[in-house]
């Protein structure tokens, strides 16, 4: 099982994405690409956290779907809609390049997702909202 450490660890970095993307957006002149990175990354870290929690190893993977797939599989059913995970998953890679750069309202779509990502990981390990 991983240390409470670790997993401690994988929260800190998925806050410190929330945040980020949380900046990004809300800056003078936003970085909206950026936001959606960060906030795919944050609930990307929270759904491996969980694994974690339950000691499963995972594949290196952005693909929020397939982890979220691993957590049901584990006993941790999150009840996230397939297309929300798919609409983050894609801000993985899609927009670290240019082309088809992302609204803000898309960004901010993004990381509503995130947040809910964060919300159900953050009851299920037992710590605040």
């Amino acid at each position: 099982m991983a240390s409470a450490k670790e997993l401690e660890l994988w929260v800190l970095y998925a806050e410190e994405d929330l945040g980020s993307a949380k900046t990004l957006i809300s800056a003078k002149k936003p970085y909206l690409s950026a936001a959606c990175f960060h906030a795919q990354q944050c609930a990307e870290k929270y759904l491996k956290a969980l694994l974690l929690l339950k000691d499963v190893d995972f594949p290196k993977t952005h693909d929020l779907l397939t982890l979220d797939f691993l957590c049901s599989q584990n006993g941790i059913f999150t009840g996230f809609e397939k297309e929300k995970l798919i609409l983050l998953s894609k801000h993985a890679v899609q927009t670290r390049y240019p082309g088809g750069q992302p609204t803000r309202e898309e960004a901010k779509e993004m990381i509503e997702i995130a947040l809910m990502v964060r919300k159900f990981s953050r009851t299920f390990m037992g710590l605040k909202k």
